[in-house]
């Protein structure tokens, strides 16, 4: 008999909610059985544990939902490896490229934050040396 697991027990595991597991589930990322009256109970399989893992790992990697479907699924059909692992670098090189094209442009932008920050700085020593109009006023009366 194989393992299976309720919605509760992989939203404990995954630490997700159980509206975030039937979301998945409707994207066709999962595909439980339902039990019970009416069907209303969800049974997930081991399977289905593995690629809601995918799934995250995934996320994490900055990839969109629709890319994981595709990867996760390449690995359930039975074409060949290769052109598997073809397309998953291929997907993999563009995320690359785009998460690069994303961080240079943080990077100047944080560049562009310190610059107006020197700026700032230099403002405001020059403003605490000045004399004020009441200390200079001061400083004549006597």
């Amino acid at each position: 008999m194989s393992i299976t697991y309720s919605i509760g027990d992989l939203a404990r595991e995954f630490d997700l909610t159980t509206r975030a597991i039937r979301f998945y589930e409707d994207l066709g990322l999962l595909q439980p059985e339902r039990n019970g009256p009416g069907g209303r109970s969800r049974v997930y399989s081991g399977r289905d544990r593995t690629r809601l893992k995918l799934t995250l790992r995934a996320k994490r990697l900055g990839l969109s939902l629709t890319e994981a479907k595709d990867i996760i699924e390449m690995y359930d059909s039975p074409r060949d490896t290769g052109a598997q692992l073809t397309k998953f670098l291929d997907v993999l090189a563009a995320h690359r490229k785009q998460v690069e094209e994303q961080m240079a442009e943080l990077q100047a932008n944080l560049d562009e934050i310190k610059e107006h920050q020197r700026e700032a700085r230099a403002l405001l020593a020059k403003s605490d040396k000045k004399p004020t109009k009441a200390t200079g006023a001061a400083a004549h009366a006597d």
